[in-house]
């Protein structure tokens, strides 16, 4: 299992001195700090979600947050989180495993008994605030990435990431997306 509330989240003074001593590096290394950024920005935000730190939610989220939902009305807790029409405070957020693609992070979980399931994929824009949420409740996801910037090589495409239901929930048939990145 995946836990990571008690790793040290990087602070905005050390962020402005990782990005400063980033001109002597690679592009590679660039696009790993990028991708760390990115990380922690993303597990900085389950915390203050399921501690319901709004100050910190609204940090680190556009105000004009586009979100995309995917699976039964009824597991619309993010929405309900974010424009605090949740009728409870009982629903968090319990991240298993996490994947960063230069600017999307994906993260899957579940709640807190393991009774639903969710994968979360983040747009993490270039000033470093979460811009997007693609949210698929109950639903398998695939994801590929869309060619590697050739033109010839624009129609094909390649599997980066594939959810993993948890084990009790192996036996259930979750329907199937595929998001392309």
């Amino acid at each position: 299992m995946w836990s990571r509330e008690s790793r040290v989240i990087i602070t905005i003074g050390s962020l402005s001195n990782e990005l400063a001593n980033q001109e002597n590096q690679s592009e590679t290394d660039i696009i790993i700090g990028e991708e760390k950024r990115n990380e922690q920005l993303v597990l900085k935000l389950y915390i203050a979600l399921n501690n319901r730190d709004v100050d910190t939610v609204h940090q680190l989220l556009m105000p004009d947050l586009e979100w995309r939902f995917h699976g039964p009305p009824h597991h619309q807790h993010m929405m309900s989180l974010l424009t605090g029409t949740s009728p409870d405070d009982s629903f968090k957020f319990k991240p298993r495993t996490i994947c960063v693609f230069g600017s999307v992070v994906l993260v899957e979980g579940t709640d807190r008994t393991g009774s639903a399931y969710w994968v979360h994929a983040w747009t993490v824009g270039p000033n470093g605030i979460i811009m997007q949420v693609r949210e698929y409740f109950n639903t398998s996801l695939t994801v590929t990435r869309v060619g590697d910037g050739t033109k010839e090589s624009s129609l094909r495409s390649r599997l980066v990431w594939r959810s993993r239901l948890p084990d009790d929930q192996t036996s259930k048939s979750l329907p199937g997306l595929v998001l392309a990145i």
